[in-house]
């Protein structure tokens, strides 16, 4: 039957604290922990950094880490870190709402699903067993609500890999500060409207009223109003990694960033402090964002015809094969302002060395083959979420490098063939999906010939492991 998760799992209270001291056990991360003084002051390498992120990233936390919330549990938001409720009242565990895994590498470490058995890798991306369950507070398993179907009414989010996250990131930093730079153009011209437009990629309009000194941002599409290109997360939610990083920090694993809550302080009362310091998530940024990117394979025979449909179906609209930038420089900000990428840099990264191993493009920037636009779409209502947000239906448009490896797909894992994925798409990419079920058979063969091209990296991180 129909179960409210507020009433099913707020336990009674701990009668100890979980986190009391234990003699002859010590916190997973030990005591020769990284500061952001350390990668400030210039004496570690990238290699040194890398390493200490990668630490980060596939230490399993323990109790003396900081691991999990408090033992409190508040009536009026038990989904939020910090006061959460677990199953059974084992005092450790969730699952449906975070505190789901104990390392970031548990959810990220599937590098080719195109073999048996799959090949790992760090970074890679999650089986549906690994789905996170985002903020539910009611699920129907039994269809008490005649549904037809068991309503949940939370984000299941199928854990996406992390290879080239550092030029994805560049190239949104980029398109930030053109969108930034044409509010401002609109700024100056009262009453004009300006396009925004950037790498190839249009955001709808923007104009300024003189009168009331405020923006009309009622023709912006696949941005928010801020006109901050946000690439990660699904919807379209974090501009940086380690924005990314720090939601996931507390949500996954109830380790409470220092940037977050502060220095000494016990956010989630759980008898720990300073729990994730942070050059902490300075390194495990640098780390994620020098993984390897996605490589293609030179499409041959009827994978070479097949590149040719998939743009002429209009799969290239929002799948945007490439976008350029103009620098191969990453620079990574501390404290981060995201209509500003070019505030309080402390560190930078070229992404044409080292492992992240970009192309250099015309522009004396790089090429990311990410096949995206990083803009979000309205994917219909078939497709559509049941969070409660005006975004059900939109998602940023997903990227396509290592597909051939990444099953199963879409947002939650829920299309298990490239098939199943393109006939899903609704809403704006309902046009692509019937051009390509209209196609003969052997074009279909063709086209998902091409699409197996596009591979993960063999070796991520390979010069970081023991």
């Amino acid at each position: 039957m129909k179960k409210s998760l507020v009433a099913v799992l707020t336990p009674f209270l701990l009668s100890t604290a979980p986190h009391a001291q234990q003699p002859g056990e010590s916190p997973a991360l030990g005591n020769n922990r990284i500061t952001q003084n350390d990668i400030t002051g210039g004496a570690l390498s990238l290699f040194d950094i890398r390493l200490a992120g990668m630490k980060i990233f596939s230490t399993p936390f323990n109790s003396l880490d900081g691991y999990g919330d408090g033992p409190g549990v508040n009536p009026l938001d038990p989904v939020s870190p910090g006061d959460r409720p677990t199953l059974q009242n084992n005092g450790t565990f969730l699952r449906i709402n975070g505190l789901d895994a104990q390392t970031c590498m548990e959810c990220h470490s599937v590098g080719s699903n195109a073999t048996v058995p799959f090949r790992f890798a760090v970074g890679g991306v999650g089986g549906v067993n690994n789905n996170a369950m985002f903020q539910p507070d009611e699920i129907d398993v039994d269809d008490e609500l005649g549904n037809g179907f068991a309503f949940y009414n939370g984000r299941f989010i199928n854990p996406p890999f992390l290879f080239g996250s550092g030029g994805v990131e560049l190239a949104g930093k980029e398109m930030t500060m053109d969108l930034q730079n044409q509010k401002a153009q609109a700024q100056s011209n009262p009453g004009v409207s300006v396009a925004l437009v950037t790498k190839g990629v249009s955001f709808g309009s923007i104009t300024y009223d003189g009168g009331s000194g405020t923006f009309d941002t009622s023709q912006v599409a696949g941005v928010d109003a801020d006109l901050v290109v946000r690439p990660f997360g699904r919807k379209g939610e974090f501009a940086t990694v380690r924005g990314f990083d720090l939601g996931a920090m507390a949500f996954h694993l109830g380790m409470e960033p220092v940037e977050v809550v502060g220095a000494g302080v016990d956010g989630d009362n759980d008898g720990v402090t300073d729990e994730i310091l942070i050059g902490e998530i300075s390194a495990l940024h640098v780390f994620n964002t020098n993984l390897e990117r996605p490589k293609a394979e030179r499409p041959k025979g009827s994978a070479k015809t097949g590149k040719a449909l998939f743009s002429q179906v209009g799969c290239t609209s929002c799948h945007q094969p490439f976008l350029n930038t103009t620098t191969q420089y990453l620079t990574y900000s501390f404290p981060e302002v995201d209509e500003d990428p070019t505030a309080n840099v402390f560190y930078a990264t070229d992404l044409r060395k080292g492992p992240a191993g970009f192309r250099r493009n015309m522009l004396g920037g790089v090429s990311v083959p990410l096949f995206s636009d990083l803009k979000r779409h309205d994917m219909g209502a078939a497709l559509a979420e049941s969070f409660g947000s005006p975004l059900d239906s939109f998602f940023i448009t997903a990227r396509l490098w290592g597909i051939a490896d990444t099953a199963p797909y879409l947002h939650d894992g829920r299309a298990l063939t490239l098939t199943d994925a393109i006939l899903m798409h609704g809403g704006e990419g309902a046009t692509a999906s019937a051009n390509f079920q209209s196609l003969a058979d052997t074009q279909k063969e063709d086209l998902l010939s091409y699409l197996r091209t596009l591979r993960t990296p063999e070796e991520p991180a390979e010069d970081l492991l023991p």
